[in-house]
């Protein structure tokens, strides 16, 4: 019998012996908020524990992750699903074949692998668990992946699921194991937060693959050291940036996001940029769905307009609608970032380590004139080929 089958003639008491079970915690339960930038070296707060830490094994073993708790896999996971691009790049990172399905696969921008040799991943291929009325449970029976790597109260506060809906998955399919690392601003997210390569370890060690985490987390602190180069000692000597969501060609109105903790503004908390919101009454998108426009960003005026939304778009393509738009536009045309030409696309709302090292290196070309590669592209595709 297939494994579907298997299940169905055991009964829902045996699936986890087959894909994976899971005690999953309280959502709440050991929050602390979210975690420092100096954790993003990939040392681990939260804890995690497997049985196994290079090669795969054929024994059990177990990983603890916020908030689903001590996940057991009778066997390393091959087929799985993701929430977004961070899960889906840390997945590539370590050797994978792209996840089946994320929730939106035009917000897993595929294109950033070009900068690495020899990786590409066909985004078209992927499936999209998002609709119209959420996310279907039915998609996930079709998929019938071994583990889904997203977190469970992130399905329940933005894709409608009921708890019931997440133990029917569990039980008869595979367990959850993701945590919502992109942005501290949930109410609901009361939990641990994960920095980028605290989650990546996490992840490792539920694929078995933690040299490759290993390998990665030594390139990302070299690559670190070397922004030291970059950003200047002075905090006055930085620049002033504003983030935002800008969905059209012609935005008039923006969705302002603060600079916080998430793995979303990882390269700006690494270039130590300044925000143009943080001293003033603007609250963050994720906090009250709140928008500003040309009237609010001529009082704060901003150095740099660093937009979102927009990643589709090649930087030529960005400067003939964006950034021509403003700079026809009556009112946006007098904003010093416009009059400057220092309007770029922000990056997406997700990113993991290989995303994070092309997307730094975009945003300290944009706002400190870096004009060089900072990080080494044949090393990144070594890592992810298991040539350690």
């Amino acid at each position: 019998m297939n494994r579907r089958e298997y299940i169905v003639a055991a009964g829902v008491g045996l699936a986890g012996t087959v894909a994976g079970c899971s005690g999953q915690s309280e959502a709440g339960s050991g929050g602390n908020g979210a975690t420092d930038d100096a954790t993003d070296s990939g040392t681990t707060t939260a804890e995690s524990t497997t049985t196994a830490t290079t090669e795969p094994t054929n024994s059990a073993y177990s990983v603890s992750m916020e908030p689903v708790g001590e996940v057991t896999f009778e066997s390393v996971p091959e087929l799985w699903v993701a929430n977004n691009g961070s899960w889906a790049d840390m997945g590539i990172a370590l050797g994978l074949d792209a996840p089946e399905g994320v929730w939106l696969p035009s917000r897993y921008h595929t294109q950033y692998y070009d900068e690495i040799p020899g990786i590409s991943v066909d985004g078209s291929s992927i499936q999209k668990l998002w609709g119209d009325s959420g996310v279907g449970k039915e998609q996930f029976y079709e998929i019938d992946a071994d583990i889904h790597v997203m977190d469970p109260n992130f399905l329940q506060a933005r894709g409608s699921w009921e708890q019931s809906d997440i133990d029917e998955i569990e039980s008869q399919i595979a367990p959850f194991f993701g945590n919502s690392i992109f942005s501290t601003g949930y109410e609901w997210h009361d939990y641990t937060y994960y920095t980028l390569y605290e989650a990546f370890e996490n992840l490792a060690r539920a694929f078995q693959r933690t040299d490759r985490f290993e390998a990665f987390q030594s390139l990302h602190e070299e690559f670190r050291t070397s922004l030291d180069d970059i950003v200047p000692d002075s905090n006055s000597d930085r620049p002033e940036v504003a983030i935002m969501w800008a969905g059209s060609d012609e935005p008039t109105s923006f969705s302002p996001y603060l600079i916080e903790d998430g793995t979303s503004f990882k390269q700006w908390r690494d270039l130590r940029v300044r925000d143009a919101f943080a001293k003033t009454d603007v609250r963050d998108f994720h906090t009250d769905r709140s928008k500003v426009d040309f009237e609010t960003l001529l009082e704060i005026d901003p150095e740099y307009l660093l937009l979102r939304g927009q990643e589709n778009k090649t930087r030529s393509e960005f400067e003939d609608t964006v950034v021509s738009f403003l700079e026809s536009d009556q009112t946006g045309s007098e904003l010093t970032a416009v009059q400057n030409g220092n309007v770029y696309r922000g990056g997406p709302l997700y990113q993991g380590p290989i995303t994070n090292l092309v997307l730094t290196e975009r945003a300290a070309s944009q706002v400190y004139d870096v004009d060089r590669e900072l990080f080494n592209r044949q090393r990144v595709a070594d890592i992810v080929a298991g040539d350690l």
